[in-house]
C-alpha cells in the first residue's frame, strides 16, 4: 500500500483525510481531530498534499511542509469540478486531492 498523494478537507473541529494510490484508488479514509491530524502525518513517509485554501490551510500548509511533506493550496472553485456526487467532508477531501495529481508543475501528468 504505497499512498501516492492525500486530500485534506479542514473543518472547525474535524479533518478528513482521504489518501489516492498510484492509480487514484482510494486506500485511506479517516476521520482526525488537529492534534490527531499533526501526529498521523508526522509519521507519513514525504507525500503530496492537498489542502482547499482557507484561513487555516496556511498555517496547516506550513507544518506539513516542516514534516517534509509537498503541500498545494487550491482555490474553492477548482476543488467544485473535482467532486464526483454530493457534498460531503470526505468528497471535498477527495476532490481536494484529485486536482493536483491532474495538474503536476513537473509534466508527470
Amino acid at each position: 500500500m504505497h499512498i501516492a498523494s492525500i486530500g485534506i478537507d479542514l473543518g472547525k473541529a474535524t479533518f478528513h483525510l482521504v489518501g489516492l494510490g498510484e492509480r487514484n484508488k482510494i486506500l485511506l479514509r479517516k476521520k482526525f481531530s488537529g492534534s490527531q491530524l499533526l501526529a498521523y502525518t508526522a509519521n507519513l513517509p514525504a507525500s503530496l498534499i492537498g489542502l482547499e485554501a482557507c484561513a487555516g490551510s496556511h498555517f496547516l500548509g506550513t507544518v506539513l511542509r516542516q514534516q517534509g511533506h509537498e503541500v498545494r493550496l487550491i482555490p474553492a472553485q477548482f476543488v467544485k469540478p473535482y467532486r464526483k456526487s454530493n457534498k460531503n467532508d470526505f468528497i471535498d477531501a477527495e476532490a481536494t486531492n484529485r486536482f493536483p495529481l491532474s495538474h503536476r508543475h513537473d509534466g508527470e501528468a
